[in-house]
């Protein structure tokens, strides 16, 4: 029996594509044991705003170049809390399925969740459940497994029983060229999502890549549900 396995980062509000990988694994590893990248995916993500691209970032502690993505605290000294509430909620509370994406803004409120791998873990999962996206989630540092880059998604894969790996197009050059994963019985699989345009609510041209709530807002669950599928 196939049993297929996605590992990822944990990133903030992250685009369709990201949902469409959950929905073709039978278990997601949430990444969080590597190393925190700075201006990356994993604390920030695009939305629109006065019919324009914007990026939405959340600001985090100052921490060690080494510092695990599981261990970055977010900073609230700066008050983005409430920019990407007001953000959020001013630009997409006309759309028709604005009701859908709430949920976002109630764990962004959340002063509670100081880490940012539970903020977005926590916004990944809670919009899994309204798309009714039921899968087997896990971190990778509960996991211990060792290894770097192609190394530690074998030994996390084995962990877990999985025979087939799906990967991010984006990432087949580098496992590739690290060879380790094409020299195992793992099968190897590179995901097939098809980017499509669909109607932006006050926008003339289609703006690609943004992230999910986008698509929900102006899709709503039934909508959103058919546009992540392969």
């Amino acid at each position: 029996m196939v049993r297929t396995c996605v590992i990822m980062q944990p990133t903030y509000l992250p685009w369709a594509g990201y949902f469409n990988l959950i929905l073709n694994a039978d278990i997601f590893v949430f990444l969080d044991d590597v190393q925190f990248e700075k201006q990356s995916w994993q604390n920030r993500n695009k939305i629109i705003i006065d019919s324009k691209e914007h990026l939405l970032s959340i600001p985090v502690k100052r921490n060690g170049l080494k510092t695990a993505i599981k261990d970055v605290l977010v900073d609230d000294t700066q008050k983005w809390r409430k920019k990407h509430i007001s953000a959020i909620s001013q630009n997409y509370c006309g759309h028709k399925y604005y009701k859908n994406v709430k949920i976002v803004l109630d764990i962004i409120n959340d002063s509670t969740l100081i880490h940012l791998v539970d903020i977005n873990m926590s916004i990944i999962q809670s919009l899994c459940d309204i798309l009714s996206i039921k899968k087997e989630f896990i971190r990778s540092s509960e996991l211990a497994c060792a290894g770097t880059r192609s190394e530690k998604l074998v030994n996390v894969i084995n962990h877990l029983n999985c025979n087939r790996y799906l990967s991010p197009i984006g990432s087949k050059t580098y496992i590739e060229n690290d060879g380790v994963l094409s020299n195992t019985d793992i099968d190897i699989g590179y995901q097939n999502f098809k980017l499509k345009d669909y109607k932006q609510k006050y926008m003339k041209s289609f703006i690609s890549y943004l992230s999910i709530i986008d698509v929900i807002a102006n899709l709503g669950i039934l909508g959103t549900q058919l546009y992540i599928s392969d």
